[in-house]
């Protein structure tokens, strides 16, 4: 099989996004946007972070709004969210369960309001067959520390 890159994100503010359209600059991808119902966070950072502890306590992630690809057809799946409360995002972890069975590289890319935390930590133990990468805290990197950054992923 050809070596084939899926970036694939969720974006709660729009600062992953603006990451995720940098990454997808540095290299061919196929570039796919995670979206949850709108009524699902409200704008306010706290409400949102009280939700997002809530469907961690009970187990009930959001529901994905959009069509997923085929993971098999691609090598590697860069996943790009926030830090939440020093974890991946609800709606990330809800992908992650569908890639549950995935075989091939993930690596994560996050945004954050100030520390990672145990993050990669975190985004590691979600995935338990793929081969997890370093991942990369995006804070305004230039484009050849993104390019670096994915050559040590995807090569």
């Amino acid at each position: 099989m050809a070596t084939k890159t899926l970036i694939i994100y969720y974006s709660w503010s729009g600062t992953t996004k603006r990451a995720a359209q940098a990454i997808a600059n540095t290299m061919a991808a196929d570039v796919v946007e995670l979206t949850v119902a709108s009524q699902t966070f409200p704008s306010d950072m706290f409400a949102t972070s009280d939700i997002a502890k809530d469907q961690l306590r009970t187990g009930e992630l959001p529901p994905l709004t959009n069509a997923l690809p085929d993971f098999k057809s691609y090598t590697t799946i860069l996943i790009g969210g926030p830090v939440w409360s020093s974890m991946v995002a609800t709606p990330v972890r809800r992908l992650m369960k569908d890639l549950a069975t995935y075989t091939g590289t993930v690596a994560p890319f996050y945004t954050d309001a100030g520390t990672a935390g145990q993050y990669e930590q975190d985004f590691a133990g979600l995935v338990k067959q793929a081969t997890v990468k370093v991942g990369l805290e995006v804070h305004g990197q230039s484009a050849d520390q993104l390019t670096a950054w994915v050559q040590t992923v995807t090569g």
